[in-house]
Order: structure tokens, then C-alpha cells, then sequence
């Protein structure tokens, strides 16, 4: 069996403020080695329920910040950016299930660490076949694609409540309740990590019994509906072929499947960036 663990930082053990996850800032490095660790517990549980190979993807910023160093030495990672699969790169390759680690709510949730979609400085909302979604529904729907179900999510309560929600009962490991954008109450890494390693085990193993949640895949033609922070965004990525304007910040293309769809959603997010 061989399983994805897909990693974002914003829902990494300890995470609250920008600066955390910002490479030019000093707290960065600090908390680019808690997410290194939070993904080791995730990889441990997946090898204590009898995983013979694990690949991570790092899918912050530009892919560039787990320490290889100091990465589970059964681990394979995929680092750097751009990717054809971005956050969920290597889910091609004959992947049994995927584990979200560090994962964030969708942009405007209430109550939510860093909450954003896939740019918060470019993305407002995201629908897929009209079902408003987040990092979490965008790469389950790749996924899905492929026939790989979620069988994790680890970050604060309200990512994980957005995920069950969407995908159904998959597992999860809250690390953090979060009371704003900013301010969380949080689990130390010990037992945040502890956390992680059973829910990942517990995951891993409800697969192979066969009780894992069914992969979440959307009925193509897939619709792509997206909302900008401003108009001149919307201008300039309604010049993509197929593209057609439907609000002031708004534009909606149509993808023959999902791969198709996610890279013309990334396409538009990089011509809309100003």
C-alpha cells in the first residue's frame, strides 16, 4: 500500500499568526520545523498500520519548507513549485489514500486559523459543480479523480468540521481550536503529534479494513466558478479561452474532468494576480 501525505502549514501544531508561515520572517524557521514534525507523526502512523511506502508533498508557499534533514527516513518528498499537481503531486502514481496534514478552512470561515483558499490575496470563493470549497474540496476532487480517497485531515476544528462535512466521517486531529483568524488554543507538540500519529494509524487501517470514506469525486463536465477580491482581477482573467464573466469579480470556466479543472483554476488565480 502507498499513501500521500499532503501538507500545508497554516494548520501545523502552533500556527496562529502570518508571520509563522511567512518565509521572510525570523518565526518561520521555528515552525517550519514543528510542520516537519507534524508530518513524521503522520508518516509513523501510517508505517505502524503497515504502509510499505509513504511519499509527502509540501504545499505551502513554494513547496520548499519541510526539512529534509530531519524527514522520516522511510519518507519520500516532493518538493518545490510549480508542480503539475501541485499540493497533491505524486497522486498519479498509484496512491492507496492521502493524508492532509496542517490543512486550513476555506476563505471567509468563521473561527478559523488563516482561513483562505489556495491565494488569499487573489482567491474570494471557489465553487466546483456549484459547491462552495475550499484547499480541502479542491484537492479531495483530484484526488477523487484518481479513486484516492481522504482519510485524514489534521489543523484547527473548523477545517475539520468543514471536511467531515463535505467528504463525510473521515478521521481527523485537531490541534488547535481556534477563536479567530488569529488566536487558537493549541495543543503542545507532543501531544499534538501523538494525536496525529493514531488518527493517521487509525486512518491507514480503516482503509485497509475497507471502512474508509468513499473518494470524493465530482460528475464532469466540472464547473469552475470563481469569485476574486477585486474586479481588475476578474478583467484580466476573463482573456482565458472559454472564460465567460458572470459578476463584476467573478468568472466561470468548464473543465472536461478534474485534472483539467484544477489547472485551469491555478491558470486563472496566476493571470488575476496583480
Amino acid at each position: 500500500m502507498k499513501i500521500l501525505v499532503a501538507a500545508d502549514m497554516e494548520g501545523i501544531t502552533g500556527v496562529v499568526m502570518p508571520d509563522h508561515v511567512n518565509p521572510h520572517h525570523a518565526e518561520y524557521g521555528r515552525f517550519r520545523r514543528l510542520m516537519t514534525a507534524d508530518v513524521n507523526a503522520a508518516v509513523e502512523g501510517a508505517l505502524n498500520a503497515g504502509v510499505r511506502e509513504v511519499v509527502v508533498t509540501d504545499g505551502h508557499w513554494n513547496g520548499d519548507n519541510i526539512l529534509l534533514e530531519e524527514l522520516h527516513p522511510r519518507a519520500l518528498l516532493n518538493s518545490g513549485s510549480p508542480a503539475p499537481y501541485s499540493m497533491l503531486q505524486g497522486i498519479e502514481t498509484g496512491v492507496s489514500g492521502v493524508l492532509f496534514i496542517g490543512y486550513h478552512a476555506r476563505a471567509g470561515t468563521a473561527s478559523a486559523i488563516l482561513d483562505h483558499t489556495f491565494s488569499g490575496a487573489v482567491v474570494a470563493n471557489l465553487w466546483l459543480n456549484d459547491i462552495l470549497v475550499g484547499e480541502t474540496g479542491l484537492n479531495a476532487a483530484l484526488a477523487g479523480h484518481f479513486g484516492v480517497p481522504v482519510l485524514l485531515v489534521s489543523g484547527d476544528q473548523s477545517v475539520c468540521a468543514e471536511a467531515q462535512e463535505l467528504l463525510g466521517e473521515v478521521e481527523t486531529a485537531v490541534v488547535k481550536r481556534a477563536s479567530g483568524r488569529n488566536a487558537a488554543e493549541c495543543l503542545g507538540p507532543a501531544a499534538s503529534q501523538e494525536l496525529i500519529r493514531h488518527k493517521a494509524e487509525r486512518a491507514v487501517r480503516r482503509l485497509a479494513a475497507r471502512q474508509a470514506v468513499a473518494p470524493y469525486q465530482l460528475t464532469a463536465p466540472i464547473r469552475v466558478r470563481l469569485e476574486f477580491n477585486k474586479s481588475s482581477m476578474a478583467d484580466r482573467a476573463i482573456r482565458m479561452p472559454g472564460a465567460v464573466r458572470t459578476g463584476g469579480r467573478e468568472i466561470t470556466l468548464e473543465a472536461p474532468d478534474m485534472p483539467a479543472a484544477h489547472a485551469v483554476f491555478r491558470a486563472a488565480v496566476l493571470i488575476g494576480r496583480e
